[in-house]
């Protein structure tokens, strides 16, 4: 039962080949199916800028964009902003998306992100955490 439910899951969430691509045991291209490649899929979509992908030059988010901006308020909500605009628009079977910035550490060079979301299929809640580095 536990093999036809996880197809299941597989058939809704998706199943392609790891990001990053790499090997598995058997020295095959190893793949993720499910949740996991949902949070692979969230990861490319914020880390490829729009204009990147020649046949869909649409595809992605201005994140990279920020990258020489200085770190403020207005950067922040820049941050959130395309995050929360990129996934609603490229990532289909999440919804309830919340960014939270977070304070930078000393020096304050980067963005600390945590962006939570939940899974439509499952109705289960997920997040990642990232770091955007600033220039100024």
């Amino acid at each position: 039962m536990a093999t036809s439910q996880s197809t299941f899951s597989d058939d809704i969430l998706g199943r392609g080949f790891a990001f990053p691509v790499r090997l598995d045991p058997h020295r095959r291209i190893d793949v993720s199916a499910g949740e996991p490649r949902i949070r692979e899929s969230i990861v490319t979509i914020l880390g490829t800028e729009q204009g990147e992908r020649l046949m869909r030059p649409d595809f992605g988010s201005r994140l990279r964009s920020l990258v020489f901006a200085p770190n403020s308020p207005a950067t922040a909500n820049l941050a959130r902003f395309y995050i929360e605009d990129a996934l609603a628009r490229w990532e289909p079977r999440v919804d309830q998306v919340q960014v939270v910035v977070e304070p930078p550490g000393q020096g304050g060079a980067s963005l600390n992100l945590r962006i939570f979301y939940r899974i439509k299929a499952s109705g289960a809640n997920q997040g990642l955490a990232f770091t955007l580095p600033l220039e100024g």
